[in-house]
């Protein structure tokens, strides 16, 4: 089963904030240069590659000197708008490097619902791909809100990735986060908690199995990974929960080794 990834052309990778920065708050370069490599070669390889990557608020934290997390509403857009552009800046140097040149997209969740802008969104990303470009794509978060009647934000980038994975018709999405799969429980606090090498299907045990929270700087936990593999499942595509702490398991995993878990119906 594992021995076909390698196949997939259309590939989303999601990049959680936790791998981008580093415990202290400051900016985790060479994670992000080995992601930057890893993409490149996967384009070199004329597979066709979009990333959704957090990190806009940690990032923006780092410039500003800022020890904790906003609070307010306000606080934190504005925070967002400082790290989106340095952390674009980052990505724009590092695949520079290989060669590679990026476009970026915010998004917010009313566009994709609309039918007129969703077809927008659609045929820009297809361009972009077509001309060979790698798409960086996060939440639009210096406008995003929830309010009554006008629901703008995903919840989490990894809400995003599934559906920009459902938009492009993605073959496979690979979610990097803090953690090595999903596992039975909190491996952190159950030594005895295993990992689940392949879920065929999204049951009301796995929700109830996954609880917790992210880093400090991000904002999905394992319930909302659940919840993205389950919108991957229902477009009968595949996904991939790994470690991002080295982003260079990608290519262990399109090489179809055991990492991680993966979100795959049975055949």
């Amino acid at each position: 089963m594992r021995s076909k990834l390698n196949e997939a052309k259309r590939i989303v990778i999601k990049i959680g904030t936790s791998s981008l920065m580093y415990p202290n708050g400051e900016i985790n370069l060479s994670g992000i240069d080995e992601l930057a490599f890893v993409l490149s070669d996967l384009r070199n390889q004329e597979k066709e590659v979009i990333l959704v990557s957090s990190g806009a608020v940690g990032v923006g934290m780092n410039h500003l000197n800022l020890a904790t997390r906003p609070t307010t509403i306000p606080k934190q857009q504005a925070v967002a708008a400082v790290g989106q552009a340095a952390l674009m800046n980052i990505y724009n140097q590092r695949f520079a490097n290989y060669g590679k040149q990026t476009a970026q997209l915010l998004l917010t969740r009313d566009i994709v619902e609309y039918p007129t802008s969703r077809d927008n969104v659609i045929n820009t990303l297809e361009q972009l791909l077509d001309m060979g470009l790698i798409p960086i794509i996060n939440e639009n978060d210096t406008v995003a809100v929830d309010e009554l009647d006008h629901q703008t934000k995903f919840g989490d980038n990894d809400q995003l990735s599934a559906i920009v994975s459902e938009l492009i018709d993605a073959d496979l999405l690979i979610m990097l986060s803090d953690i090595d799969g999903f596992y039975t429980n909190n491996p952190v606090t159950d030594p005895k908690a295993t990992l689940y090498s392949h879920i065929a299907n999204i049951t009301d045990d796995l929700l109830i199995q996954a609880t917790g929270k992210g880093s400090d700087y991000g904002t999905g936990g394992m319930t909302s990974k659940l919840k993205a593999a389950k919108r991957v499942l229902k477009n009968h595509s595949t996904m991939v929960l790994a470690n991002g702490q080295r982003p260079k398991i990608i290519f262990d995993i399109l090489a179809g080794k055991k990492i991680g878990t993966l979100f795959k119906e049975e055949s």
